[in-house]
């Protein structure tokens, strides 16, 4: 299988959140059809270039990438959602605009794996994760695919995005 790639459909997997501390479901195709989304994957929350660069960059610049008719920015991370809900509340009490990104959690790494997109950091203790992208979405096809190497954050940030639309 290769990774997912611009003009391919994304597989129809559901994630989950936490809402006011309540787990809940979030498919892909039923909750993304017929909308223009950025889904942003980070290898893992917290972790040092995803909290302090990655996540910023589309924080920073959520406003004009909505401007663009983007409905949602999603951050997805191979994470369970307590772990990525406290993600959030971490950014949304310390980032204005912070608010303006759903986190969504892919804890067994389904729609990671169906992207082809794993990353093993089994040597540094983290497992199997997602690598680092930032995929334009379209009514369910990806039409902007920005895919890091390894765990570089070189070409996937919320300026590139900006740059694409």
């Amino acid at each position: 299988m290769a990774p997912i790639a611009v003009g391919d459909t994304i597989p129809n997997v559901t994630l989950s959140y936490l809402d006011d501390d309540k787990a809940q479901k979030f498919n892909m195709h039923e909750e993304l059809k017929g909308k223009k989304v950025v889904l942003v994957a980070v290898p893992g929350a917290f972790t040092p270039t995803c909290s302090q660069k990655h996540i910023p960059s589309f924080i920073e610049n959520a406003k004009e990438i909505k401007s663009k008719g983007v409905s949602d920015i999603i951050v997805i991370s191979v994470n369970d959602q307590f772990v990525m809900k406290a993600w959030e509340r971490d950014y949304t009490t310390s980032m204005e605009n912070a608010e303006l990104l759903k986190f969504l959690a892919d804890g067994s790494a389904e729609f990671t794996k169906a992207l082809d997109l794993e990353l093993d950091l089994s040597d540094k203790g983290l497992g199997i994760r997602s690598r680092r992208y930032s995929l334009l979405v379209d009514d369910l096809v990806v039409k902007i695919a920005n895919i890091e190497e390894g765990g570089a954050f070189a070409v996937s940030g919320g300026e590139d995005i900006l740059k694409a639309l």
